[in-house]
């Protein structure tokens, strides 16, 4: 019974290759695998299985099974072709030659092996001619970069050639083979910064993708050098040297993601001791008074991508375990850095920001509430740690760590501030006459009023406090942060008019200042900084947007803030929060007029809408947004690097975009400064709800614009997975309908482009909504199909038997709607002349085919009409049986009808065609001419 259901397997999988379902035919071949043990079954299993992996591109399962069915017969000629076919693509070309060399052993006359001996012989030939090269050029480099009389010129060619060659995995295994591991080091000891920057390139090429080869190096050149080349006071080194780190552990953690084969596998074990060594050093870097505030920051990037989990689903968090348990206070310490006294070590803008998300990412990590409990006592034993009534610098450094926990994990931070004499320590340094101590102080309170449901205290004594050092001090930088305290307390009704915090015109006053502040070129851009925050949280109250947008010079500074800082986390998620405010992209919760009626019975608080949030007011505001040159700042916000814009700053400004391009009259001027080149990496990466608004954006501009100029060159390609995605049931019909939009206007641009739609597997979804009862997306589904028919493999789908989608697009022909009926019989019009058998294939599918027929030959809309001829004229021509069926109904009256009309300009094309039906007509001898 066994061996007959293994038969059947193989003929099931035979029949699934046949249609080109390979994973389908592989399960199969598998299943029988399992059933047989009969060597002959056997071997044809592994062999045909061994064609799948060819077809789905897995050479290695291809080149195993391959061999499986040879060691069975020695002598099984497609099984030896098979694996030379997928050794050759493995690179392994001189086993791959000796099978070809065998195949053409036992069948000489095959033209085909032959002819693969040929091209394989070169292409070794080829191979190792370079090689040789390589190994000359190898040296040739290290000698004039080890050359201390070389001119700067030869110096600067060799070092680049070398980053090249390094970066291929032929060129790099050709430099460590010729002991250019020994000289890249002589290179690190040249001390010579440029020498030192293209050996860690070089050393950064080789590391990538090879286990083996990231182990050896990381051993050769050793963790406390490349760590101390990261400390030096230089960005670029500072980077590159983080590039290499991280190199170092893709390969060694195997999240390179490459496949790991043969010797090299063999040759590592276990790297965990390794990668644990890099994650301590990493975490003295962070307290160390050598290390610079470029390499500290690199430190905590390359923490931030590597400790804590990709995927929450995998259980294993000893990483995070490991860092907390070791290195947690060290990042409190950074954490806990003011930058104004002496003790602090080097930091740059970004250190503190780095170190509060790492604790955010660790925080977060944690699976379980004994777990965090250990987190937070840790964080608590350090804070009480550090006040001490003898030493104002102690107590101020504790302050400092809990505004910086404040900003990262805020619920933690929050049970920080409910520990005894931690508020009475902010209280206090408030009050203080040192500058710095203030400074601390105000910045802690206004993160401690992110939050206002939960921090209560602050709600209560914050604005007395905030407006007293507000009038008293004199330092514009205290001054500017108290405002921002009061801009958050201010705004804590959010776009409630009726819960308005302060007296009338007192958000106004504060906006005021804020902008001014902005526009003052002469302060520092931290300071401007905190200017923006302020902003963000008052450009809630519509009567502040309304005034900001109609100050050009105050937005025009605020985008070239946002474009000179892109490296600055904070002013780029300020300026998007603003600009989603302005716009009133946020999300608005639907009221429910029942649910208002209970709440006024009620007594209950009903939000209320400021008559400036009304459609009106938001389209001036986006007008003004556009003439000011937001998109050019928008456009510089999605460049910067992505470990500074998060996936929330790209989700605000994936919301701005959308609003922005709601009007169809300006997505001319979004295109004309290159919105649509911005919003593709918006839709493909950050938050679900990011990447959809992005999408839809990418959707209202495809719908309308011409591709080659909003997404010049390859780009044009990236647009339509998006748009692909918008058609998914769950997203809403707008949002699908400008998606079919998008698609139709790229699909009619050229084949390459319906191929990729075609590819992503967007076939489905269109048609289903060709079967929408929704007018608009029938239409725009159908128009869309019509561009589709045109390429091949489309085509194919209709040639198939077992579906109904020619029936379809032929009911749709006799739609009701006009729009659908175009668009359908362009689409039939298109299959019947591309395929006689689709001609036979309509007269099939339904019994009104002809019905159908005639009534497009006699639609009043000229172009309805002359695809109905078109089609009349391609079943005409597609066989005498069907011609002489048609020439007996009533078409032959109506295209005689047709063709006898005077062909007026508009009319031309409709007689033309009726006139070359009724030649074929007579070409068949059924009609002859009257003389």
């Amino acid at each position: 019974m066994a061996e007959v259901e293994a038969a059947q397997l193989k003929e099931e999988g035979n029949r699934h290759f046949q249609s080109q379902d390979y994973k389908a035919a592989t399960k199969s071949y598998s299943q029988a695998l399992k059933l047989t043990k009969d060597k002959s079954l056997l071997a044809t299993l592994y062999r045909n299985r061994a064609a799948c992996g060819l077809k789905m591109e897995s050479y290695v399962q291809a080149a195993s099974d391959a061999s499986r069915a040879i060691d069975i017969n020695s002598s099984d000629i497609k099984a030896l072709y098979r694996r030379c076919q997928a050794l050759e693509h493995l690179g392994k070309l001189d086993q791959a030659f000796k099978d070809v060399q065998r195949c053409a052993t036992l069948e000489p006359r095959n033209q085909n092996f032959q002819e693969t001996l040929r091209r394989l012989n070169t292409s070794i030939q080829e191979k190792l001619r370079v090689q040789f090269s390589t190994d000359s050029r190898v040296q040739n480099m290290f000698e004039i970069l080890l050359d201390q009389n070389s001119d700067a010129d030869k110096l600067e060619k060799a070092a680049n050639n070398l980053i090249v060659l390094g970066r291929e995995d032929a060129g790099a295994e050709r430099i460590f083979q010729n002991n250019g591991v020994a000289l890249l080091l002589q290179l690190l000891d040249t001390k010579r910064p440029e020498l030192v920057l293209a050996a860690v390139r070089t050393l950064s090429g080789m590391c990538s993708g090879h286990r083996a080869r990231a182990t050896a190096i990381l051993h050769a050149v050793g963790i406390d050098r490349i760590c101390g080349l990261m400390s030096v006071e230089n960005e670029e080194m500072a980077l590159a040297v983080c590039n290499l780190l991280q190199a170092i552990i893709d390969s060694l953690s195997g999240e390179d993601k490459r496949e790991h084969r043969g010797k090299e596998e063999a040759l590592v074990l276990d790297t965990k001791k390794d990668l644990k060594q890099i994650t301590s050093h990493l975490l003295d870097m962070l307290v160390s008074k050598k290390v610079s505030g470029q390499g500290r920051d690199q430190a905590l990037n390359l923490l931030n991508k590597n400790v804590p989990r990709k995927d929450l689903a995998i259980h294993d968090n000893s990483r995070t375990i490991y860092v907390v348990d070791n290195g947690l206070r060290k990042i409190l310490k950074v954490v806990g850095q003011v930058p104004d006294l002496p003790s602090c070590l080097p930091l740059t803008d970004n250190t503190r920001m780095l170190a509060s998300i790492l604790i955010n990412k660790l925080y977060d990590d944690l699976r379980c509430d004994p777990e965090r409990d250990h987190f937070r006592k840790i964080c608590e034993e350090y804070i009480t740690g550090k006040f001490d009534p003898q030493d104002m610098d102690k107590n101020v450094n504790a302050i400092q760590t809990v505004s910086g926990i404040l900003q990262g994990p805020f619920d933690l931070g929050n049970q920080l501030l409910g520990m005894k004499g931690v508020m009475e320590m902010m209280v206090a340094l408030c009050g203080s006459e040192r500058e710095a101590d203030q400074l601390v102080a105000v910045e802690a309170l206004i993160h401690a009023s992110t939050k206002l449901s939960r921090a209560t205290f602050i709600i209560t004594n914050g604005v007395s406090l905030l407006k007293s050092i507000y009038k008293t001090t004199k330092n514009e930088k205290i001054k500017i942060r108290t405002l921002v305290g009061l801009c958050k307390l201010g705004s804590a009704g959010g776009t409630d008019y009726g819960l308005r915090q302060f007296a009338e015109g007192s958000t106004e006053k504060l906006a005021k200042q804020c902008r001014k502040w902005l526009c003052n070129a002469a302060i520092d851009t931290r300071t401007r900084r905190w200017a923006v925050e302020g902003l963000a949280y008052l450009t809630l109250d519509a009567d502040v947007k309304d005034d900001f947008v109609q100050d050009i010079p105050a937005l025009q500074a605020m985008f070239e803030l946002a474009k000179a800082s892109t490296s600055d986390k904070t002013i780029l998620y300020s300026v998007a929060t603003t600009l989603v405010n302005c716009t009133n992209s946020y999300d608005v919760k639907e009221v429910i007029p029942e649910l208002v009626q209970l709440a006024k019975f009620s007594k209950q608080h009903v939000p209320e809408e400021h008559p400036k949030d009304k459609k009106d007011f938001v389209d001036m505001r986006v007008k003004r947004l556009l003439k000011a040159g937001v998109i050019s700042a928008l456009s510089c916000m999605v460049r910067a690097d992505s470990a500074i814009l998060t996936d929330q700053t790209k989700e605000l400004l994936a919301r701005v975009f959308l609003a922005l391009c709601d009007n169809p009259k300006d997505r001319g001027t979004i295109v004309a400064q290159g919105g649509g080149k911005a919003l593709i990496p918006l839709a493909l990466e950050g938050t679900d709800v990011g990447k959809v608004k992005a999408a839809h954006a990418l959707a209202k501009i495809t719908a309308v614009s011409n591709p080659d100029i909003a997404f010049p060159g390859e780009r044009v390609y990236e647009v339509v997975r998006p748009l692909v995605r918008l058609l998914d049931t769950q997203r809403d019909g707008l949002q699908n309908y400008e998606a079919l939009l998008g698609l139709t206007n790229l699909s009619g641009r050229s084949d390459k482009l319906r191929q990729k739609i075609f590819k992503e597997r967007a076939l489905p979804d269109i048609e289903n909504y060709m079967f929408e009862n929704h007018d608009q997306l029938r239409q725009a589904a159908t128009e869309c199909m019509c561009n589709m028919v045109v390429n091949k493999e489309v085509q194919e789908r209709f040639l198939a038997d077992g579906n109904d989608r020619l029936k379809l697009v032929v009911l749709l022909c006799g739609e009701d709607d006009d729009k659908v009926q175009n668009a359908a019989a362009g689409a039939l019009a298109m299959l019947t002349a591309a395929h006689k058998k689709l001609c036979i294939k309509m007269t099939q599918v339904t019994s009104q085919w002809l019905e159908i027929l005639q009534r497009l030959c006699l639609h009043d809309q000229l172009s309805v009409q002359h695809r109905g001829l078109v089609i009349a004229y391609n079943l005409l021509a597609a066989d005498a049986e069907l011609a002489k069926k048609l020439v007996e109904s009533e078409l032959l009256e109506i295209l005689t009808v047709v063709a006898k009309q005077e062909p007026d300009e508009k009319k031309a094309a409709v007689v033309q065609t009726a006139r070359e039906c009724l030649i074929k007509c007579m070409d068949y001898g059924f009609i002859k001419p009257v003389s």
